[in-house]
């Protein structure tokens, strides 16, 4: 609470202060979560289980975009802040109240919603894919995981001295394998340097399946969150089990940043940031795999 006390002054200027003379936004959360989770059947039994970077989307049971698919989330209510809106809206739809959870943009383009002036909050969350089951909320019917396939391509790239413009194109698919849904969206990122300062706007040029604007926030999330992992590996632990085998951890930063690591580098980068365990775990046709969690210290008292 603020001790700051306020003159006379200032309290009769508030007292005649009309905040309604200005037309104000509603305020909504959007929570783009991801998992790594389980992708189709194995094709040997000697090899690991394929897994997949996902995202949990919400087909809609009412207008407007009735029956396409969104992002969890909802409107701020009365007295809450919209970390504490994420956090129930995350809780209401997959019952996990202790995920990774963080503001990864904020979107109120005119015209994004066509019921008026909304302004979305957007959360990027992690969570272990095995202990979260979502379930559709009173506007939904399904809530399911799909997996996220994006691909890029540079369109034009123009500078003018120190000043420069960089334009992508990216195609968004996201898959469902059990009903081989597949919502999709092509999405313009104009990139200027000005001053060698950086500004990002994105344009739906193209999209299906995919209510809102959500094809490009879920874009832009899911950069944020390869840039955040690119700087800090400790992101993408959100993403994994309390215990895990190096193999695990490998593969869910490979699928975060769509990238293979050197093994040797790989090794080397997260000496200090796990601890061997006492046990292991059987695979299929493989020799026990020592278990890992992470080294406490690297994550709660290094910077």
């Amino acid at each position: 609470m603020s001790t700051y006390v306020m003159s006379a002054e200032e309290q009769a200027y508030l007292a005649q202060y009309d905040i309604a003379r200005f037309e104000r936004p509603s305020l909504a959360v959007d929570i783009v979560l991801f998992a790594v989770r389980e992708a189709g059947k194995k094709d040997n039994y000697r090899k690991l289980q394929p897994r997949a970077l996902k995202v949990l989307m919400i087909r809609r049971a009412g207008y407007p975009y009735k029956n396409l698919w969104a992002l969890p989330g909802g409107f701020c209510r009365p007295g809450e802040d919209v970390q504490e809106t994420a956090m129930r809206e995350l809780y209401e739809e997959t019952h996990v109240n202790a995920a990774y959870l963080q503001l990864a943009g904020t979107f109120g383009e005119e015209g994004r919603d066509p019921r008026g002036w909304i302004i979305s909050n957007t959360f990027l969350s992690l969570v272990n894919g095995e202990d979260c089951k979502p379930r559709g909320g009173s506007d939904a019917w399904v809530a399911a995981w799909f997996s996220v396939e994006l691909t890029a391509k540079e369109v034009n790239r123009v500078m003018h001295g120190d000043d420069a413009e960089l334009v992508t194109e990216y195609e968004l698919k996201l898959y469902r394998e059990k009903t081989g849904i597949c919502p999709w969206a092509v999405i313009r990122e104009y990139k200027q340097f000005t001053g060698y300062h950086e500004k990002v706007r994105y344009e739906i040029v193209d999209s299906e399946g995919l209510a809102f604007d959500h094809g490009k926030i879920i874009l832009h999330t899911l950069l944020f969150l390869r840039k955040n992992v690119e700087n800090d590996w400790r992101v993408a632990f959100d993403l994994l089990p309390e215990t895990f085998t190096l193999t695990r951890l490998q593969n869910t930063l490979e699928l975060v940043l769509d990238d293979k690591l050197l093994a040797a580098n790989f090794r080397r980068k997260v000496n200090d940031l796990v601890i061997e365990t006492d046990r292991s775990i059987e695979g299929s046709g493989h020799r026990p795999a020592k278990l890992f969690k992470r080294n406490v210290e690297a994550f709660c008292v290094k910077n």
